[in-house]
């Protein structure tokens, strides 16, 4: 591999990592972005929504309604770029998500205009959702189409890292302003600057990546067809293998992730396993190593094949997530020590995510074929997650939980199967420098 690295033109290695940083700083601030709204929530519901007894409940249907948008998202914006360019596409869901975080800080309160404020805050949170639905699919094809051989896994564990990365910048922010405006002060006005770090951190993105270059794959595609594209209906009429192994994919990627790194301390509270506030505050630790191991997957999956890391992962999780559960919760296992497996579990996965949606798809459909896939995933298993987690507590079915998220990595190892039925995947996978060596090895 090291021989092939060192054939990658300097030159073209150097716009490939333009490219990287493009895509990688836009998933930092959508996950900024995403997190922000969550964790502000409690402090600017009374102000946004009312004062009464559901302020907090409208303000996390807006959370919800995010994801709601993020199918349509995808068509729009990820046809666009499809269409129009990578570069163009991820400017424009950018300047969405950047300029909707600017208004919802100016929002005027519900004191001053009534239910406007309300009404408006959704509006905002649905145009982000839209973003967010074209952001993402838009740089998995970027990252797919940037990344040379050799190197490519560890470019799609770097762009999924940003996501981590926001997301610990989000709580750090918070923190900062914790302590600089306090409980009361947040609750009196504090949180709207909450919103102008991430409209700020939005512009940032768009300047960095005013000086990123189209992907080549794309410049090559539009010289030969010019800006027509086969139908949207061609994604689930010939790329029948793909959607389903994407689909697959997804869901084992949401479901242990938003159990495992965002869920646990609700359900470490409610199994009597260590209090709310101490497993919240473990969580930030567990969420960098999770990002440490996701970029060693991805220069492990260019040394031994993308294949091996990613079933090696789902079949961990599915023998280790029982146990490490149910010994949590008889205290046999420490809650510091499960969480941390549990965390690190995941990211074959989190590696993975970008380059395995863009190769499944051709380059003419790779945006909004990946794109609506996982909006579709994401909403019906990682929006609904906390509503499901929280009706089997109070059904009395919350044993159920773990096999749900052991059952989701058992899908994820069928996906990987699936995606050797798609021609465009099969393909990619066969070039990969790490199958060659492997099979030189064994001949």
């Amino acid at each position: 591999m090291n021989n092939h690295i060192a054939a990658v033109a300097p030159q073209r290695l150097g716009r490939s990592r333009k490219e990287l940083t493009a895509s990688t700083v836009g998933a930092i601030v959508e996950s900024f972005d995403w997190n922000v709204y969550a964790v502000l929530a409690p402090f600017f519901a009374a102000a946004v929504f009312g004062a009464g007894s559901g302020e907090l409940l409208a303000a996390y249907a807006g959370f919800a309604v995010g994801f709601l948008a993020r199918p349509l998202g995808s068509i729009l914006i990820g046809r666009f770029s499809d269409r129009h360019g990578r570069r163009i596409g991820l400017t424009v869901s950018m300047a969405a998500i950047a300029l909707a975080s600017l208004a919802i800080a100016l929002l005027p309160s519900a004191a001053s205009v009534g239910a406007a404020s309300a009404v408006t805050a959704i509006v905002l949170r649905v145009v982000q959702g839209l973003a967010y639905g074209g952001e993402t699919p838009t740089v998995a094809a970027y990252v797919t189409e940037a990344a040379p051989l050799g190197m490519r896994w560890r470019f799609s564990a770097i762009s999924y890292g940003g996501m981590m990365v926001g997301s610990l910048l989000a709580f750090g922010t918070i923190t900062v302003l914790y302590a600089v405006f306090g409980t009361s002060g947040l609750s009196a006005g504090g949180w709207r600057w909450g919103f102008v770090a991430a409209a700020a951190m939005g512009l940032l993105a768009i300047w960095v990546r005013r000086t990123a270059p189209e992907s080549e794959a794309f410049e090559r595609l539009r010289k030969e067809q010019g800006t027509a594209r086969p139908p949207i209906s061609t994604v689930f009429r010939e790329h029948r293998w793909a959607c389903a192994a994407l689909l697959a994919i997804s869901i084992s990627g949401t479901i242990p992730f938003y159990f495992e790194m965002v869920y646990m301390p609700v359900y470490a509270h409610n199994r009597g396993i260590v209090d709310k506030a101490s497993a919240s505050s473990y969580m930030t630790f567990v969420l960098a190593m999770v990002l440490v191991a996701t970029l060693c997957a991805g220069w492990l999956a260019d040394r031994i094949g993308p294949l091996v890391v990613l079933r090696t992962g789902f079949v961990l999780q599915a023998t280790l997530t029982l146990p490490l559960l149910f010994g949590m919760q008889s205290h046999s296992i420490p809650f510091w020590a499960g969480a941390l497996v549990l965390g690190l579990m995941t990211a074959p996965v989190t590696m993975a995510v970008n380059l395995f949606s863009g190769l499944l798809f051709p380059v003419s459909v790779r945006a909004v074929g990946a794109g609506i896939v996982t909006g579709v995933a994401t909403m019906l298993f990682g929006g609904t997650f906390p509503l499901l987690a929280e009706w089997l507590y109070t059904q009395g079915g919350y044993s159920l939980l773990p096999y749900y998220v052991a059952a989701a990595a058992v899908i994820g190892l069928l996906g990987t199967f699936a995606a050797m039925r798609a021609p465009t995947f099969a393909e990619a996978i066969a070039a990969e420098p790490s199958l060659r060596r492997r099979t030189a090895t064994f001949v």
